[in-house]
């Protein structure tokens, strides 16, 4: 296997969070907050490498349908903040990154709406301090990251390749 290919095959959690970190900052204003970068960038990272197979461990939802039916009709889940921080997180991801895929059927403004509130409600019965900021901080901000998320899966998608084409070996 070629050392591009066999670097694309193996990408660790590390480098998929440094790749969203850079894509997010190279779409993002420069006052845009560190910690809210990060924080989306691990987002991106962590559902690019999980499974919407639901034996692991919090698949990646399907659609926003699933993340409905998981997180709103579901009530026993309102008071738990990492389960709040989940419902944000996947309502970020679905209605932010695959916005166009969504859009043909869910109201993305309602679930943007809808995602604001699970961050609001992390950050209300989160214990640490920190993370309850940060939590409020995605709550107020939702809708410009979700853009941001827009924008990059737009951008991405516009790529023809991440990979340099395979040069042919010289003709003898």
């Amino acid at each position: 296997m070629t050392s591009p290919l066999r670097e694309l095959l193996a990408i660790d959690q590390r480098q998929a969070l440094e790749f969203f970190v850079v894509r997010l900052q190279d779409i993002s204003e420069p006052t845009v907050d560190r910690d809210e970068l990060i924080y989306n960038a691990s987002v991106l990272a962590h559902y690019a490498q999980v499974s919407t197979y639901p034996g692991t461990d919090g698949p990646t939802p399907a659609n926003l349908s699933a993340v409905f039916d998981h997180f709103v009709a579901d009530t026993t889940l309102r008071r738990d903040p990492a389960m709040m921080e989940i419902a944000g997180a996947q309502c970020l991801l679905m209605a932010g990154f695959f916005e166009q895929q969504m859009r043909a059927r869910h109201n993305i403004r309602w679930y943007a709406q809808l995602g604001a509130g699970f961050f609001s409600r992390a950050a209300a019965y989160e214990p640490s301090p920190y993370r309850a900021r940060l939590f409020d901080a995605l709550a107020r901000g939702f809708e410009p990251w979700r853009q941001r998320h827009a924008r990059l899966s737009r951008e991405l998608r516009e790529q023809p390749f991440l990979l340099p084409p395979p040069v042919p070996p010289p003709s003898p």
